[in-house]
């Protein structure tokens, strides 16, 4: 059996915000690492910003053979916790949990869907930014994952545009 066929996907349970150095030692020592990533909105002193954050915090898959390659360096390797095993052996993944994650992904990030579209007219709650706490009503999404939603405002419905993060089904 060829060596590719027998390799399969393990969790590494990684330091907190220490993923990528994970990614970086492991890869150096030959092996094939997967650290899922997504497009994730930050918020700081009053500037929104989008960055890009592993899917999985404090976790990385590592692909090998445990009968064939020598495993035991990836425990302690920097960045990593412990390689998740069961009686001293490491747990492989299921085969289609990295390839269905790998298919998810658009320009190298998984695609998050954050939102169920609501129905015209449901009730939603802003929670954040200036109209924060205010209830109004869903009035529809653009193409830029921005929300139109009817408040109540100086005594008369308006619509107004807010990012698609800021609002929550009431």
């Amino acid at each position: 059996m060829n060596d590719v066929f027998a390799s399969q996907w393990h969790v590494v349970r990684t330091h907190s915000r220490r993923e990528f150095d994970a990614q970086r030692h492991l890869s150096r020592q030959g092996f094939e690492v997967y650290l899922p990533r997504y497009q994730k909105r930050r918020s700081h002193a009053r500037k929104v910003e989008l960055i890009c954050a592993p899917l999985f915090p404090c976790y990385a898959f590592v692909k090998f053979d445990p009968l064939r390659q020598q495993w035991r360096s990836i425990r302690s390797t920097i960045g990593v916790v412990e390689l998740l095993c069961r009686d001293g052996v490491p747990v492989p993944l299921p085969d289609r949990f990295i390839a269905d994650l790998r298919r998810s992904e658009v320009k190298g990030l998984v695609r998050i869907i954050d939102r169920v579209p609501l129905p015209m007219g449901a009730p939603v709650q802003v929670l954040d930014g200036v109209f924060a706490g205010r209830a109004g009503l869903f009035d529809g999404m653009s193409d830029d994952e921005r929300v139109a939603v009817l408040l109540e405002f100086l005594g008369r419905e308006t619509r107004v545009m807010l990012d698609s993060a800021s609002i929550a089904a009431a």
